[in-house]
């Protein structure tokens, strides 16, 4: 059964980068639709950046394109989110999440199209 345990989330100054790090157990992450979320308090779960299965195709949030990049470490079994060019509105605990195996969603910045959720990392970006 696959798990999710993020790490790699910190203090940081407005400009400043960060990479987060999801690291899978019990799978091999690439055969799973992998995204980042990200809650803040008071605020919905919003998507912010995808990798389908395979690792071939991405999707960003507009507020973090440019900024963002996920990316994929297979033979660490290991999903990444660096984040560059951080702004305060960044702030939030960040999530990795899977969607089932070789699934294709259909809207892949949605929370309801990812079934297996890690515990989250806080992120916080000082002005």
């Amino acid at each position: 059964q696959l798990q999710l345990v993020e790490s790699g989330g910190g203090l940081v100054h407005s400009g400043g980068s960060l990479r987060l790090s999801c690291t899978a157990s019990g799978s091999t992450l690439s055969n799973y639709p992998i995204a980042w979320f990200r809650q803040a308090p008071g605020k919905e779960r919003e998507g912010v950046s995808r990798l389908n299965f395979g690792g071939a195709s991405t999707d960003y949030a507009n507020s973090v394109k440019g900024r963002f990049t996920i990316s994929i470490d297979n033979t660490k079994n290991t999903a990444y989110l660096q984040m560059n060019s951080l702004k305060p509105e960044d702030s939030a605990v960040y999530y990795c999440a899977a969607g089932p195996r070789n699934f294709v969603p259909r809207n892949p910045l949605e929370t309801y199209e990812y079934e297996t959720w890690g515990q989250g990392t806080q992120v916080t970006v000082s002005s």
